[in-house]
């Protein structure tokens, strides 16, 4: 019975991430701050957002992680119904992390420069994910 219950869990954790590789994610909050503020060379006003960011990301996922932990710990799992009820739960939680993540990349994206979001597209084609589509912000100091 313990090795089912493996099994299921392992397979919707594998699933899920299956779906999520179609996305092109820049891994705020995931993807060190000063790898993201090299690569797309992140002026200081970008920079002290993404680190907001990054950190409003890690706050929430350990809520959610804390949340989907003690779901394991308290949920019964000695049916085949109560594993596919506890599927579902988890299911909630860890959608709620994949649309997180997704809002703050986004938010992330429309912060960067026309260039900056041409370089994360021309990423995205190399890994061959799909990008976020947003409309990068104008500069006024920006370099032509």
């Amino acid at each position: 019975m313990l090795v089912r219950k493996l099994l299921f869990l392992v397979f919707v954790f594998a699933a899920q991430f299956i779906k999520a590789q179609d996305d092109c994610i820049l891994g705020v909050g995931i993807t060190p701050d000063s790898t993201l503020i090299e690569i797309f060379q992140l002026n200081e006003q970008q920079t002290e957002k993404i680190r907001n960011w990054s950190a409003e990301l890690k706050y929430r996922n350990e809520l959610l992680t804390n949340q989907a932990e003690n779901l394991l710990k308290r949920h019964p799992q000695n049916s085949v119904g109560e594993l596919s009820v506890l599927a579902e739960k988890y299911k909630v939680i860890s959608d709620s992390i994949t649309i997180i993540q997704r809002m703050v990349d986004k938010r992330t994206l429309k912060m960067l420069n026309k260039k900056q979001y041409e370089l994360y597209l021309n990423l995205c084609q190399q890994a061959f994910r799909q990008p976020y589509r947003v409309i990068p912000t104008n500069y006024r100091d920006s370099i032509p």
